[in-house]
């Protein structure tokens, strides 16, 4: 795991921004997840598997965190 840990700050972060009714700043926060989970999977050489995927399959590469999953967080 060596950039596998900003998926989870990131996650974090949109949890935060969602449940404090920033859904723009959630939103975008989205899209930075996609492209960290894009990048971090070029570094593993697995991009031509993650180039044609959306913020929702990101979360495939670490914990479903573009789905909103924060297995971090209790309820």
């Amino acid at each position: 795991m060596t950039n596998e840990w900003m998926l989870d700050v990131l996650a974090d972060l949109r949890t935060f921004s969602v449940e404090n009714g920033l859904t723009v700043t959630g939103k975008q926060i989205d899209l930075a997840m996609a492209v960290a989970a894009a990048e971090i999977a070029s570094v593993k050489g697995m991009a031509p598997a993650m180039a044609h995927q959306g913020v929702a399959d990101a979360g495939r590469l670490h914990r479903k965190a573009a789905a909103g999953a924060n297995p971090r967080r209790t309820q």
